[in-house]
């Protein structure tokens, strides 16, 4: 909105510009490269989303064609032993449609930022998306293709558009 942008100055555009190259160039290798990939999805593509700011944790699974949020990589936390299958989207802002009106310009509505949390050992399925403020739970697993716009509780499986809790995982006898 013009609201946020308004008080801006050269060199925080050009600071700005250079972080989003950057995010970008990093974001594109992470989609595409071939070279080492055997070491691509669990070494390579965790130490680069946290050269973008991200919080990973440890042996963390990236799959290809994850989508990050670039400019808001900062509000990313995921923690050890997390699967992110191929091709799923983390979105950490969103416009604020809480005022919204019938004649209001959209372009002009602010973002609401969120964290997105993704607890230890929880796996993301194939082609989900993630809407800001989300925090999936430990041990939980989001089926492939689910919208998350709410809190995923932990060691359960949510699945569909928008994703609901279909099952309690049990404790092993």
């Amino acid at each position: 909105s013009e609201e946020e942008y308004g008080n801006v100055s050269l060199w925080k555009i050009f600071v700005s510009a250079l972080k989003h190259i950057r995010n970008a160039f990093i974001l594109k290798y992470c989609m595409y490269s071939v070279l080492l990939s055997p070491i691509n999805y669990r070494k390579i593509r965790p130490i680069l989303w946290r050269w973008m700011g991200a919080k990973v944790g440890k042996n963390c699974f990236i799959g290809y064609e994850v989508w990050v949020d670039m400019t808001n990589t900062n509000l990313i936390e995921i923690e050890d032993h997390v699967h992110i299958a191929n091709r799923c989207l983390l979105l950490c802002h969103q416009r604020d449609l809480s005022n919204y009106h019938i004649g209001d310009d959209y372009a002009k509505l602010k973002y609401n930022k969120s964290k997105i949390v993704l607890k230890k050992g929880c796996l993301i399925g194939m082609n989900s998306m993630i809407l800001p403020g989300v925090p999936v739970g430990e041990g939980a697993i989001v089926g492939a293709g689910s919208l998350v716009t709410k809190d995923i509780p932990p060691w359960k499986i949510a699945t569909g558009r928008p994703a609901k809790v279909v099952k309690k995982i049990e404790s092993r006898n």
